[in-house]
């Protein structure tokens, strides 16, 4: 892959999916700018710490929130990013944009060595549920 002249090693979090059971994924949230990985149960929950990831990060900024010069501080390193693989799927998800009250930007799946560009979070999630159903089918054969 090429890389994008905005590309920050901030932007791109590594989401690790452990498990699905009855449509409910757990995983991790890996960032270089988390002092840990974020554990997650459940699409809402997902949404919430990357939403909240985000604000802290300040980047993308929210179109629709009042912005400040209120200074941005830079989280420190994590130097797991590398390492990190999910059991069911590992995705590298790029929010480039937070407009319409949605994210947009790229999503890679790591394992299938594929990206493809989002514009809402419902697509994203589509993406990533497409993904976890291959993987499904192919763990049933």
């Amino acid at each position: 892959m090429s890389k994008k002249r905005w590309e920050n090693r901030y932007h791109g979090t590594v989401v690790c999916i452990d498990g699905c059971t009855d449509g409910v994924c757990t995983g991790r949230l890996i960032n270089p700018g988390l002092p840990e990985p974020i554990m997650f149960h459940g699409v809402m929950q997902f949404l919430l710490e990357m939403e909240k990831l985000l604000d802290d990060m300040r980047f993308p900024e929210p179109f629709a929130r009042t912005r400040s010069f209120a200074p941005a501080a830079l989280p420190s390193g994590n130097t797991t990013q590398g390492m990190a693989q999910g059991r069911l799927a590992t995705f590298n998800l790029r929010v480039l944009f937070r407009q319409n009250a949605s994210w947009q930007g790229s999503v890679q799946w790591l394992e299938g060595r594929q990206e493809e560009s989002f514009r809402s979070v419902l697509e994203l999630l589509l993406l990533i549920n497409s993904t976890l159903n291959q993987e499904q089918a192919k763990e049933g054969a």
